[in-house]
């Protein structure tokens, strides 16, 4: 048999790249309009694909995927790297670009903090170790674990960080030798498309691919026979079908899906000190992160105070049209998800709730803005409380005792992260040992780190993203024994 050979990368820019030129290179004059959520106005037009593209996408990376493995582990390493070189290269029209299509701000934990974490996500897989394990070697046994290619990757993303995931699947599966479909949020198809688009200015042909299209797009990927492992990023109810549709080919899962992440605040806190931590905690690309302070606990003794120190932070932070400077708040990026916030904020409203700030949108007003709302002295069973509301609406309840604390944190069948907020470092770990989060942050939260491995509990999924724990999840493991 002949293996497949793969060709060298040919740099399709000319000099660096300009919004228009990005532009250019991902839209269909034909193809479905993409509105910017701050303003209605269009970004521009996608080709919807379908299951058939999808078969033929499949079709060339796994062609691809035999001399993409037989490369040295060095040559990928370089060849990532350089892949970082040029998402550098091209930031500021990637970053225009997401702003517009997604609505983030440029600035602030952003547009522009978005794809400088590409970069750094590709450097950092780069260099992240993974040396052949001896697992025994006692004289008369000598076994080493070895990891090898899976094969074809189908990487399947979100709107809320759709190059910043992206990367996160596309990072760990090509080091590791596997060739990569990616399938784009149908929200956010363009800033994929164009980040995908620089990559492949790098690589070489057919190792990395991207087909934009919708929910038959994704189920023919998660189905497909020839795709070995899928990457999703998304609610759990996709997730759900997602494991559905994979179960005839066995395929290899990494789930990172919905999550209603708690935290607490122990009553030894300084309010003022942990006031911005917990806005970005909850705020942070306004409200619309998997893995977001979504409902608040807090001691009765420092209740009032912690409340009153979170809204002066939240008052003061700007919301608005994504390319305004001055902005770190935007839209939600779609309708939908403001209609989620907006119901649930009603319904905690009519509940008797405390609107302490926001909570009273322009209906005239352009684009999906939601204010920022936060909204006090809620029960623990209320809708917003109970429901991820994904958006920049707050629910902060009050408790007596820790273990009141903790069983409220825990009874939600979701469980990516939780965080614990504290003067005693000691005493915030011991709190956070009996949560049942996959990541406890201790006076922070949400942060993640390329070599710290990330993944949640119960339904918000399974499997480890990041670090060498990330590589070995898009690998399959090899003992040779003798």
């Amino acid at each position: 048999m002949t293996t497949p050979t793969v060709s060298e990368p040919v740099d399709t820019t000319s000099g660096t790249p300009t919004y228009d030129s990005l532009l250019a290179a991902v839209t269909d004059p034909d193809g479905r309009e993409v509105l910017d959520p701050a303003t209605g106005e269009v970004v521009g037009r996608v080709a919807e694909r379908s299951a058939e593209d999808v078969d033929a996408a499949v079709a060339r990376v796994r062609a691809a995927q035999p001399a993409w493995a037989a490369r040295a582990d060095a040559e990928r390493i370089d060849l990532l790297n350089r892949a970082a070189d040029a998402i550098e290269a091209a930031a500021e029209p990637l970053a225009e670009l997401l702003s517009r299509e997604q609505g983030k701000p440029l600035n602030g934990p952003n547009a522009r903090f978005e794809v400088g974490a590409c970069a750094a996500w590709l450097r950092a897989t780069a260099a992240t170790p993974l040396p052949v394990e001896t697992v025994v070697d006692d004289g008369e046994v000598h076994a080493e674990l070895h990891y090898r290619p899976i094969g074809v990757v189908g990487a399947i993303g979100p709107w809320n960080w759709p190059m910043m995931i992206t990367i996160w699947q596309v990072a760990p599966s090509l080091r590791m030798g596997n060739t990569v479909v990616v399938k784009p949020s149908e929200y956010t198809p363009l800033s994929v498309l164009a980040l995908v688009h620089v990559l492949n200015t790098v690589l070489p042909a057919d190792v990395l691919t991207a087909v934009a299209g919708g929910r038959d797009v994704g189920a023919r990927l998660s189905a497909h026979p020839d795709v070995d492992k899928v990457m999703f990023t998304g609610s759990t109810a996709t997730g759900q079908a997602i494991i559905k549709s994979s179960a005839d080919t066995v395929k290899r899962l990494t789930l990172e899906l919905g999550g209603n992440d708690a935290g607490i605040v122990l009553p030894d806190v300084d309010p003022e000190a942990i006031a911005e931590g917990l806005f970005w905690g909850a705020f942070i690309n306004t409200g619309q992160t998997c893995a977001a302070l979504k409902r608040l606990y807090v001691h009765t003794d420092v209740y009032d105070d912690v409340v009153a120190a979170l809204t002066e932070v939240a008052k003061a932070m700007p919301m608005g049209r994504g390319l305004d400077e001055n902005n770190v708040l935007g839209p939600l990026q779609n309708r939908a998800q403001y209609d989620i916030v907006a119901r649930l904020v009603d319904a905690a409203r009519d509940s008797g709730a405390r609107i302490l700030l926001g909570g009273d949108p322009d209906p005239d007003a352009p684009g999906h803005f939601y204010p920022t709302t936060l909204v006090a002295d809620i029960d623990d069973d209320n809708p917003l409380v109970a429901e991820e509301q994904f958006g920049p609406a707050l629910p902060i309840i009050r408790y007596e005792t820790i273990d009141e604390a903790i069983a409220m944190a825990n009874r939600l069948d979701v469980g990516l992260g939780a965080s614990v907020w504290s003067s005693d470092r000691d005493a915030a770990r011991a709190v956070a040992a009996h949560l049942q989060a996959g990541t406890v942050w201790i006076n922070a939260h949400g942060g993640v780190h390329p070599m710290i491995p990330f993944g949640g509990h119960k339904k918000s999924g399974y499997g480890l993203e990041f670090g060498a724990e990330g590589l070995k999840a898009v690998a399959v493991p090899q003992v040779i024994n003798g």
